[in-house]
């Protein structure tokens, strides 16, 4: 999801609380199959879902999530649920639907249960007009939207596998998460179209699209294909706009790991992010097409996505910054790979001055467990700081070190689940150090070194000393920074030393006289401030 859209959710009237309820571990969904029937006459949709559940534990009922029909008759209305073609009781209350077992299940049972609904979804379904006036219908699930318009185990923890089946009128094309399947036209009025998931994803980034579409394959990448999909009426701008996607594509399919899906569709919808990462069919803002070529950071940031987030999966809301984070310094290294390491940099410095600013008014860790609202876990905090996390990592370790750090990590987790320990223990494997003070201090903690001091010249006996302060409140940060000094002739020496307590001096060997002291003189550490001449 893209960082510049995420005021979205702090203004949005829904409150959506970290895990309300404690997750049933006696299940486990194996596969959705989504029916859905939409018109152009109502906003009504009418749902057939067929949930595949295994049971981990013995249990005599279990609980999807699915919104309630409200008191403006927005909402679902489940009319019957069925195991093997028998109707079973169920109660639907308090936006949960609980299904309940005909006997006890058995360990490592599996059931397709199938659930009749309809209703005109609150959220998480976007029906309505195009800023060009045609109508369409958009999923737009993130964080936990999904349950508005589909039965659900609405956390990212639970990943399955997908289908969408979408009656629609003629008019109307249809992308979804998948490979399409089928295209069958039913009568003079509708035809359906079907598409296949078969990786496990979040429902998160679960989706489908219903409009009218003008559509490109813009390239393939190792056997995969990738589309694009703009409003007719824009096709040309749309197309070039997204053209980059396919170099993007093939710089992270080369760099982390094999592509997680079969396609990726890049679709200009009407989603309130900047971007939404829906496994292989990215959702951009409608304006995102404009024919400047201007939104290629954002195209690399959704699709970094597709590796972590859909593909490598936080296993819980507090963690992520394994999503975003991730998302966010991988789109500035592709900024890099395409325009040199002088953007990467002037990237580095925009985010940087944006985490300072936050932090003065939100001064929280990036991990921050004391949250309960999933609207506040999407910060600069888990966007620019933990973007920056990465950089200062990529630093300490390596270059080579931190790319194999990140293949070996996306390889264990693919089609997975992970929370930030895992990320450390892979990178401490791969690398042979000892990371958890740096994870604690920057992902566990809230701040970054607040600096200050002078520095002197002794020409008799060629020594350059500095004395840096920590100004901010204890803990005091524990890490390396670069000082480089330049003298008459304009070129500068530089050396590392470590920063580890309140008050630091330091005495370096230095052939010549400075004319000016610059710190971290190459952008690769989170801080504020600067030393003087004394």
């Amino acid at each position: 999801m893209n960082k510049l859209f995420t005021l979205f959710l702090f203004i949005h009237s829904a409150v959506y609380a970290i895990d309300p309820y404690k997750r049933n571990e006696a299940i486990d969904v194996q596969q959705y199959l989504f029916q859905l029937e939409v018109n152009d006459s109502t906003d009504r949709i009418s749902g057939v879902a067929q949930v595949t559940i295994s049971f981990k534990k013995t249990i005599t009922s279990f609980d999807l999530d699915l919104v309630n029909k409200n008191a403006q008759g927005l909402g679902m209305t489940v009319s019957a649920v069925t195991l093997n073609g028998n109707p079973i009781s169920f109660l639907h209350q308090n936006d949960r639907l609980t299904i309940q077992l005909t006997a006890a299940s058995t360990v490592n049972e599996q059931f397709t249960f199938e659930i009749t609904y309809a209703g005109i979804p609150l959220d998480g379904f976007i029906i309505g007009k195009n800023k060009f006036g045609d109508r369409g219908f958009f999923g737009d699930n993130w964080p936990d939207r999904g349950h508005h318009w589909l039965p659900v185990i609405d956390h990212p923890s639970d990943k399955a596998r997908v289908t969408f089946v979408v009656i629609a009128p003629h008019h109307y094309s249809v992308v979804a998460n998948g490979i399409q399947t089928e295209e069958t036209f039913l009568n003079a009025k509708q035809k359906l179209t079907r598409y296949e998931e078969e990786v496990a994803i979040p429902v998160k980034v679960m989706v489908v699209g219903i409009a009218r579409f003008a559509v490109q394959r813009a390239g393939v990448v190792d056997g995969i294909t990738v589309e694009s999909w703009v409003y007719p009426q824009n096709k040309a701008e749309g197309f070039s706009d997204y053209a980059p996607a396919v170099q993007v594509l093939d710089f992270f399919h080369r760099h982390i790991g094999p592509y997680p899906f079969k396609k990726l569709a890049n679709v200009q919808s009407k989603t309130r992010w900047g971007g939404l990462e829906n496994a292989g069919a990215i959702f951009y803002f409608e304006n995102s097409v404009n024919g400047k070529g201007d939104h290629v950071s954002l195209i690399a940031h959704e699709e970094a996505h597709q590796w972590f987030g859909n593909s490598a999966s936080e296993n819980d809301w507090h963690h992520v910054w394994l999503s975003e984070g991730f998302a966010t310094y991988f789109s500035h290294l592709y900024l890099e790979h395409a325009y040199g390491h002088d953007q990467l940099v002037k990237e580095q410095i925009i985010d940087r001055e944006q985490a300072i600013k936050y932090y003065a008014k939100n001064p929280a860790p990036i991990v921050d467990t004391t949250l309960t609202d999933i609207n506040k876990v999407l910060s600069t905090n888990t966007y620019q700081k933990a973007g920056w996390v990465l950089h200062m990592l990529r630093h300490k370790v390596g270059d080579a070190l931190f790319w194999k750090g990140i293949q070996t990590y996306y390889a264990r987790y693919q089609k997975s689940n992970a929370l930030t320990d895992d990320f450390r223990l892979v990178m401490e494997e791969v690398t042979g150090q000892n990371l958890k003070p740096f994870f604690d201090q920057w992902l566990f903690r809230g701040g970054h070194p607040r600096l200050s001091g002078n520095w002197s010249y002794n020409a008799a006996k060629k020594e350059l000393t500095l004395e840096i302060n920590q100004t901010q409140k204890e803990p005091f940060f524990s890490f390396p920074l670069d000082v480089a000094w330049i003298g008459k002739d304009g070129l500068p020496k530089a050396e590392t030393v470590q920063i580890d307590a309140k008050s630091k001096k330091i005495t370096l060997k230095a052939d010549f006289e400075p004319i000016e002291v610059k710190l971290d003189p190459n952008i690769w550490m989170l801080f504020e401030g600067q030393i003087q001449k004394k």
